[in-house]
């Protein structure tokens, strides 16, 4: 039985699901939503490379993506992964997320957040969730920061940008002590009226 098993989690009208094969043409259209492939920082595929992205999503050994969709209209808002899952430790990163430019800012991200911590956390009994992002992604960066992660360091020369650049990772985590704190915040922020 693997650590990270299928499953679909949902809450205030946001469904993870499984990603799927049948996730492409919503991924596309996601996508093409502020064009985000554009973006020098992030791994949005360009839309001829979606189902290769969504092949790649599904074959790698240590991850498990979903499609993030609009759980009355099943409508793809796109993507997000449990990844560099390590069970022997109980410890997931969160991560290749990104989300049709019509989503950003809105609560979309931070239910994503709250869905797949609590299942981190209160599900398979995570010691530590983390994430990693571009060192010049700091819209990246802010949200993660925002969600109450401690900011671990950073990794010079870690990985290549779809660009041939050389790119820094700065790396986060979060605690299971740390948790109930972070999840008071969350809620609150999902809570409070938006101005």
């Amino acid at each position: 039985m693997a650590f990270v098993e299928p499953v679909t989690l949902k809450a205030r009208g946001i469904a993870l699901v499984p990603l799927a094969l049948a996730h492409e043409e919503g991924l596309r259209a996601a996508a093409a939503d502020g064009e985000l492939w554009q973006l020098r920082v992030t791994s949005v595929p360009e839309p001829q490379n979606t189902r290769a992205y969504v092949e790649t999503a599904l074959t790698t050994a240590d991850r498990f993506a979903f499609a993030v969709t609009d759980e009355a209209t099943g409508t793809v808002l796109g993507t997000t992964s449990f990844h560099d899952i390590l069970a022997g430790v109980k410890r997931v990163e969160i991560g290749y997320t990104w989300y049709a430019a019509r989503c950003q800012r809105t609560h979309v991200n931070t239910t994503c957040k709250l869905l797949m911590l609590t299942h981190a956390f209160d599900a398979l009994g995570c010691n530590t969730v983390g994430w990693r992002t571009d060192n010049f992604n700091f819209a990246s960066q802010r949200a993660i920061e925002r969600l109450g992660a401690t900011k671990d360091g950073v990794i010079r020369g870690h990985a290549m940008r779809r660009d041939g650049t050389i790119r820094d990772t700065v790396m986060y985590s979060l605690r299971a002590g740390e948790w109930p704190e972070v999840k008071a915040q969350l809620l609150y922020l999902l809570d409070k009226p938006r101005g």
